[in-house]
């Protein structure tokens, strides 16, 4: 019996670690993300910590509510945030290049009760990066 249940438990375990393996972001060769669009991008890498609807957690950790933050309303902070991190959120600078961060801020920036219409440009991102 003991043998039975350290099998079942280790097919569970291969099940697991395969199901979110399939879910983990994907790195290109680059070491960058290769999600393009903005929504999979905070599906696949912001989400974990903000919360699917974006309205953030409280618990071991504290993840601020991206839902209705009237901060996104300034593009240069997302951008900021996103790129550079602060406060045990990392930046992201080295995983996403200039583009995939204009649209995770984009897609966040009209999502989840936020709607901010001048969108975030290449050339946004760059004037905050390069200072």
């Amino acid at each position: 019996m003991r043998m039975t249940l350290t099998t079942a438990t280790l097919a569970g375990l291969l099940v697991s670690a395969t199901a979110l393996a399939e879910d983990a972001p994907m790195l290109s060769t680059s070491g960058k993300f290769d999600q393009a669009s903005g929504e999979a991008l905070f599906n696949q890498v912001c989400q974990g910590c903000h919360m699917a609807e974006g309205q953030g957690s409280h618990g071991a950790g504290a993840y601020p509510a991206l839902a209705a933050n009237q901060k996104l309303g300034a593009k240069v902070y997302p951008v900021y945030m996103v790129t550079s991190g602060q406060g045990g959120m990392p930046g992201f600078k080295k995983y996403m290049d200039d583009q995939q961060i204009a649209s995770v801020v984009n897609y966040v920036r009209t999502h989840f009760g936020n709607h901010y219409a001048d969108s975030v440009t290449v050339e946004d991102v760059q004037a905050v990066t390069r200072r």
